[in-house]
């Protein structure tokens, strides 16, 4: 065994545990859900297997290296050693949670409960794990790279994407600000852009285009994905607001290692940027700040086999 490395393994709380700390007891919590008419029981099962299969995996890596637990909620002030091997339980946000906090360390990704979740991200069940540590310690397995964004702020701010980037209001008022891409300006007034990167492409990217498709009637739903290793980003401008002094033409663009973004703040006040739906640990994004928006020299490492 080496004593010096160590798997850091990602967890996050259940549905299960969040509604018990919202009502206080499980008794009060299993009240309110079935009032409601919801299957309480479904909560608790979907808890328990989840950490049956933490401890499975726990106990098969017990003789190959120590496995350090971290929880979600301390990812942002956690610091990973350079030869970690990081795995993550749970689905599939949670690892992209984890990438944008790591610097070329290895993901290995484990779907604790495959009869529930789909698990796009998660190629591993917890019985693969002793096999997958014992390979990525021999460098037997295959990495993909996973291209990430990076917002850079004139006030010396940064912040990592692996799915997405969102920058506007923190809550539901409009948006001032101006665009500058690829040559051109305009002012706009709109609830906020959406920058995507090849992961995320499937998720908010394509729900903003389809809703603006349907709106305009089109049948035609054109595919927005495309490839997790790109160097490239696209964005989308939602709900974009025309006026005299706010336009709607420069609405949606492909952003690559030459052609970034800039947005230049004119929100007095609550305008944000966060990236992959952690919107606590969002960035100030007010009158007078600016941000560049462009692919990100760090790329994410999902173990594949």
């Amino acid at each position: 065994m080496d004593n010096q490395r160590k798997i850091v393994m990602v967890t996050r709380r259940t549905r299960f545990e969040a509604l018990v700390a919202q009502y206080n007891t499980e008794s009060q919590a299993a009240f309110v859900i079935e009032s409601r008419g919801q299957d309480f029981h479904d909560y608790k099962i979907e808890h328990q297997v989840y950490y049956q299969a933490i401890k499975d995996i726990q106990k098969s890596l017990a003789k190959v290296l120590r496995v350090q637990l971290l929880e979600r909620e301390f990812l942002p002030n956690f610091q990973f050693g350079r030869d970690d091997i990081i795995m993550v339980v749970g689905q599939d946000g949670l690892v992209a949670n984890t990438l944008k906090y790591l610097d070329g360390q290895p993901v290995i990704a484990v779907n604790p409960d495959p009869a529930r979740f789909d698990g796009v991200l998660l190629p591993y069940a917890a019985r693969d794990v002793r096999r997958v540590v014992e390979d990525v310690i021999n460098q037997r397995l295959d990495v993909r790279e996973i291209t990430m964004a990076q917002a850079s702020l004139n006030n010396g701010q940064t912040l990592t994407a692996v799915n997405d980037l969102f920058v506007g209001p923190r809550f539901q008022i409009s948006a001032r600000y101006e665009l500058d891409f690829d040559g051109h300006r305009e002012m706009q007034s709109s609830s906020g852009l959406i920058v995507s990167t090849g992961l995320g492409s499937t998720g908010w990217l394509t729900s903003v285009r389809r809703g603006a498709e349907g709106i305009l009637g089109s049948r035609q739903h054109h595919d927005q994905s495309f490839a997790w290793e790109s160097r490239q980003l696209r964005f989308v401008v939602r709900e974009p607001f025309p006026s005299q002094v706010t336009g709607t033409e420069l609405v949606y663009g492909e952003i690559n290692e030459t052609t970034p973004l800039a947005i230049n703040s004119m929100m007095a006040q609550h305008g944000v940027i966060f990236s992959d739906g952690m919107i606590d640990d969002y960035i100030e994004f007010n009158s007078g700040t600016a941000v560049k928006i462009g692919v990100s020299d760090s790329r994410g490492k999902l173990v594949i086999g």
